[in-house]
């Protein structure tokens, strides 16, 4: 049977791509586009990494997950807790690898922290596999015992860039660590597909999309995907190998800010308090200056070292209070909603369901100069499946393009122009298939992401999950033989440290 290698290429878009393929710089890509399948990508709702790298893996939208974003939100019991690997509830398609006699390997996917058994070797990554504020992590990270001294011996191998990018003015030796980084990744996953003789291998370039956030399509995301496509030459010239691209979401220009919690309160949905972040704010101080003085002065490390968690967040964001201090901001006996980022809005129990057609009527007629700011506006259920889907929120909002929803509280302004990040999340990816066990069919309709855990499954002859979602794509070489089968459960998970990711995710400007 053919190996297959997949590069999961954070946020890549073939918006970003096309240009550069257009004008001769990423030749090896242009050529595998040009002789083989692909498509554009549709991710779920909404477009992030939390939960999307999942929805992949596990061939499931969120409601089959548990996971909606990078937090969860739960009103009755009044708390909000970041989001970590092991809160997903699922199999993925390694596990029916695995389970089928196949031996597959992972290379830092998100999600995949603390490691757990696939039946072959695993090196969780970012942003969640982290051991504290801003630092990366020296051991736990990779499965099975050893595996973690074989790469820092061979490739002196690091979990996160360092220094950690953190703003669109740092082009130097932030971007040159992620370029390592990304070098690092591709030699690790190579030498485990040849040395632990894998049949499936996949591997994450989580910081690419750390690249076009704060850059978009300027040098230092251009020097990435020259490196990407000098690595996809090399692994498309290896005989009887499957290669396979993809992307948990699509990226592009982020041209306004909205902030969702703001707008709830300016329509009657939310009701704020006074918070620490209204005394601080005027004087101009917040966590990202005080990051910026710290890694100028090298102490970054020192601080988070001894500085108490609970001072640190004392200091405000310059997006608003976030994570579990929006509570604190909210007035919840007079709130009727509350949003994370970037889509999910959640009601408070009991709230009438009148008072969810209200707002998701209003939150249809929301426009400004270029027109809706949302693509759509959905209840829950309409957009999610599957046994967690009564977790989940009660509303979510499709973002248009550019448009970065904040969940940020307290900074007074609904709409504003971008803050952090110069590319933002779009819910179009990219996907591509070569290689024998793969038809050359060429530019092929729109497909789900959760089409793609069971068409590598049927390359492999594997069974496909009854509780997976999505299709079986028509782009084999032949049809393959498969049939259904019975959901692995892979049991309790581990839990990892919330506020250690959060505090990461932070940094990158994905929770500011």
């Amino acid at each position: 049977m053919t190996r297959t290698f997949v590069v999961g290429l954070d946020g890549a878009s073939w918006r970003l791509l096309d240009p550069w393929i257009a004008a001769g710089d990423l030749p090896n890509l242009a050529a595998l586009r040009a002789e083989h399948t692909w498509a554009e990508t549709e991710s779920c709702l909404p477009p992030v990494t939390f939960p999307n790298w999942k929805c992949y893996s596990a061939g499931k939208d969120p409601g089959g997950l548990g996971v909606f974003w990078f937090e969860h939100i739960d009103l009755e019991a009044e708390r909000i807790d970041v989001a970590k690997g092991g809160d997903f509830k699922t199999a993925e398609l390694w596990d029916y690898l695995s389970d089928d006699g196949q031996t597959p390997g992972v290379v830092n996917m998100p999600t995949m922290y603390p490691p757990r058994d696939i039946g072959g070797p695993v090196v969780a990554g970012g942003p969640d596999a982290v051991q504290g504020e801003y630092r990366s992590i020296d051991s736990g990270y990779a499965a099975p015992e050893g595996l973690e001294d074989e790469l820092q011996e061979l490739f002196d191998y690091r979990v996160h860039p360092d220094p950690l990018l953190s703003s669109n003015e740092e082009r130097g030796a932030e971007v040159d660590a992620i370029l390592d980084a990304m070098e690092s990744r591709f030699e690790v996953a190579l030498h485990l597909l040849e040395e632990n003789e894998l049949d499936f291998v996949h591997v994450t370039l989580f910081y690419l999309n750390v690249l076009q956030h704060f850059f978009w399509d300027d040098e230092p995301t251009k020097r990435a995907w020259e490196l990407v496509d000098e690595h996809l030459g090399e692994l498309a010239a290896m005989d009887d190998l499957n290669l396979v691209l993809m992307s948990d979401h699509g990226s592009g220009p982020t041209t306004t800010e909205f902030y969702i919690n703001e707008w709830l309160a300016e329509h009657g949905y939310q009701a704020h308090e006074r918070t620490v972040e209204d005394f601080f704010r005027p004087l101009g101080l917040t966590r990202e200056n005080l990051l910026g003085v710290a890694k100028k002065a090298g102490v970054v490390d020192l601080l988070a070292k001894t500085v108490p968690e609970s001072v640190q967040q004392l200091v405000p964001q310059s997006a608003g209070a976030k994570r579990a201090r929006k509570l604190e901001a909210i007035d919840l006996a007079n709130t009727r909603a509350v949003a994370s980022g970037q889509g999910p809005i959640y009601l408070l129990p009991g709230t009438p369901e009148s008072v969810r057609d209200q707002l998701i009527e209003d939150l249809r007629a929301v426009e400004d100069s270029e027109g809706k700011v949302f693509d759509g506006v959905y209840r829950g259920e309409e957009v999610y499946s599957g046994a967690y889907v009564d977790e989940g929120p009660e509303v979510v909002v499709d973002m248009r393009d550019g448009v970065h929803v904040n969940d940020g509280i307290g900074g007074g302004q609904i709409q504003t122009a971008p803050d952090r990040w110069a590319a933002e999340n779009t819910r179009n990816g990219i996907f591509l298939a070569s290689g024998p066990d793969f038809a050359s069919v060429g530019e092929i309709e729109q497909i789900s992401i959760t089409d793609m855990a069971p068409t590598i499954l049927a390359a492999h002859g594997v069974d496909i999950p009854t509780d997976m979602v999505g299709e079986v794509l028509p782009i084999h070489a032949e049809d393959p033989d498969v049939g259904e089968r019975d959901p692995i459960d892979i049991g309790a998970r581990g839990e990892g440290t919330s506020e250690e990711v959060a505090d990461r995710l932070q940094q990158l400007g994905y929770m500011e």
